[in-house]
């Protein structure tokens, strides 16, 4: 999904620095466009997409997964357990605990509203506390059902209740960047998760501010001369810069990472995006994206830009074409940023038919998207099964959220392009957009995808495997380069080193130090070992 992120007041510590110190704590040797055909083949069912071999350790794991068909609670023991990659898709206030954010504003002194929105003090005629909630259980749970999808009626179309909930508790993110990601991180160690990217905006106000300065010019070369004259972009992304060193030790001291009693996600690889507010004036737009991109190239914690905020408004339609190409002008100043794109986040009666027929293929052929969010609407892109060989083709990985699509789009099953994406090739990737709005973890994803597409054990392994394989993590793979479609060998000088068998060689060790994306997906083949152990 793409948040309605509000810009934050507060001209310091907004971004996780907690990643310089985060990052290397990983896992190394100490954790052991042209038409399509007229007569195109149908695509095959998903299940037949995985052609590697099936150990014997994985067979059994296999079966016991079927065993629990009728079994609920074993079913949700298995899927909390699971090894499950990465999340590359969090927007960091919209993944915090609804509950953890009402204590935020508690702790802050704020108030909550007639329309439970939190709101600064003094706490008048129509506001109550918000530590009020901390005593008063009916007043929590008004709060928890404004602030998510908390009993949000089934079948009704979530997409405005959605959006809104972050306008209500954003006061409670301005000044708590840290410690949400203390929270956050918690979580995902907690669901087996070995890495994380999640979405922040740097340095809003500044870069706003700059953007009001120098105006829009539809030359986009002129546009970015202005803004980096005289150091005035530098500048704001040395404000963003600061604003993850203040936020890494906000998330330090709360997490107690420098303490003998850290919290779990002390451990967790942290990487930041930067976010873009789609809906905003065309010279906010390019301003964002340009800080994006420079702060990508500056700062190691920071890997990449994407575009929030809803797809489906007028604004972001209007402007859809012309930032695709500012992406592809300032990718060609920052080839060294990564990029990720919400594109078809959208389904049919939301939009006009012809909106549905070109988002993912511009973020592709014009953006020069490495990932595509959501990605909905592909088979009502035009030529999309030419589409989706081209993504396949190029290695471009989907990062599917399907609570999100659900409760926003109303999108589920057989009409989510799941299937089809992986019929064609695409990399697919399970994620959580917005967990703790939609009130979900990324083990529920993985449990629906399992029982709505029946999958096997393997095919839920090489999810998870693509989600560290497809993150923008630092260094080189575990994998060769044709894992994607093979049995995942590991480079050669790792393959006479089994991951839960035996410690990696001292030159696979070696490796692995050099590179924090084959260390994570090594722990990862350590977790699996154990995993499939647990199943014998």
């Amino acid at each position: 999904m793409i948040p309605t992120l509000r810009t934050t007041r507060r001209p310091k510590s907004l971004l996780p620095a907690g990643l310089a110190a985060l990052a290397t704590l990983s896992l190394l040797p100490a954790l052991p466009a042209a038409a399509a055909p007229a007569e195109d083949p149908a695509p095959r069912p998903a299940a037949q997409t995985a052609h590697r071999p099936v150990t014997p350790a994985e067979r059994r794991t296999s079966a016991y997964l079927d065993s629990l068909r009728n079994r609920p609670e074993r079913q949700k023991e298995f899927f909390a357990a699971l090894p499950k990659g990465g999340d590359l898709h969090n927007h960091l206030s919209g993944a915090v605990t609804t509950e953890y954010l009402i204590e935020l504003a508690a702790e802050q002194g704020l108030c909550i509203d007639a329309t439970m929105k939190a709101v600064a003090p003094p706490c008048g005629p129509g506001k109550r506390p918000a530590s009020d909630a901390r005593t008063d259980a009916a007043f929590r749970q008004q709060i928890v059902r404004a602030w998510s999808m908390q009993d949000f009626p089934p079948g009704e179309s979530g997409h405005d209740h959605f959006f809104d909930t972050f306008d209500k508790f954003g006061m409670a993110t301005w000044y708590t960047r840290g410690k949400m990601l203390a929270n956050v991180a918690d979580t995902v160690v907690k669901n087996n998760q070995f890495y994380l990217e999640t979405l922040v905006t740097p340095a809003s106000e500044s870069a706003n501010a700059l953007a009001a300065q120098v105006g829009y010019d539809p030359d986009l070369a002129a546009l970015h001369r202005k803004l980096v004259a005289d150091g005035k972009l530098d500048r704001v992304v040395e404000e963003a810069i600061q604003e993850a060193d203040d936020t890494d030790a906000q998330f330090r001291e709360a997490s107690h990472c420098d303490t003998p009693r850290p919290a779990p996600g002390c451990r967790l690889p942290v990487k930041w995006i930067s976010q873009v507010s789609r809906g905003s004036t065309p010279a906010r737009v390019f301003t964002q994206m340009a800080v994006g991109m420079r702060l990508a190239e500056r700062d190691p914690r920071f890997v990449a830009v994407n575009l929030v905020q809803p797809e489906d408004w007028q604004s972001s339609l209007d402007n859809y074409s012309l930032q695709m190409r500012m992406l592809k002008y300032l990718r060609g100043q920052y080839p060294d940023s990564h990029l990720t794109l919400h594109a078809g986040e959208l389904a049919p009666g939301l939009v006009k038919p012809e909106d549905l027929t070109f988002h993912i293929r511009e973020a592709v052929l014009v953006a020069g998207a490495e990932r595509i969010g959501h990605g909905v609407d592909l088979v009502h892109e035009d030529n999309w099964r030419q589409l989706a060989r081209t993504m396949a083709r190029r290695d471009i990985a989907v990062e599917v959220p399907f609570s999100s699509n659900k409760q926003i789009l109303g999108i589920s099953g057989d009409d989510h392009p799941f299937n089809a994406y992986r019929s064609y090739g695409v990399p697919v990737v399970l994620a959580t957009d917005d967990p703790g709005v939609s009130r979900i973890d990324i083990s529920h994803e993985y449990r629906y995808a399992a029982r709505t597409y029946d999958l096997a054990y393997t095919e839920l392994k090489d999810l998870a495997r693509a989600s560290l394989e497809y993150a923008f993590n630092d260094g080189r793979s575990l994998w060769t380069a044709d894992r994607a479609r093979s049995d995942y060998r590991p480079v050669p000088v790792c393959q006479g080193s089994r991951p839960g068998d035996n410690r990696p060689s001292p030159r696979c060790a070696h490796y692995l130090a050099e590179n924090p994306k084959a260390a994570a997906e090594w722990r990862q083949e350590v977790a699996f070992a154990a995993f499939e152990r647990n199943h014998r």
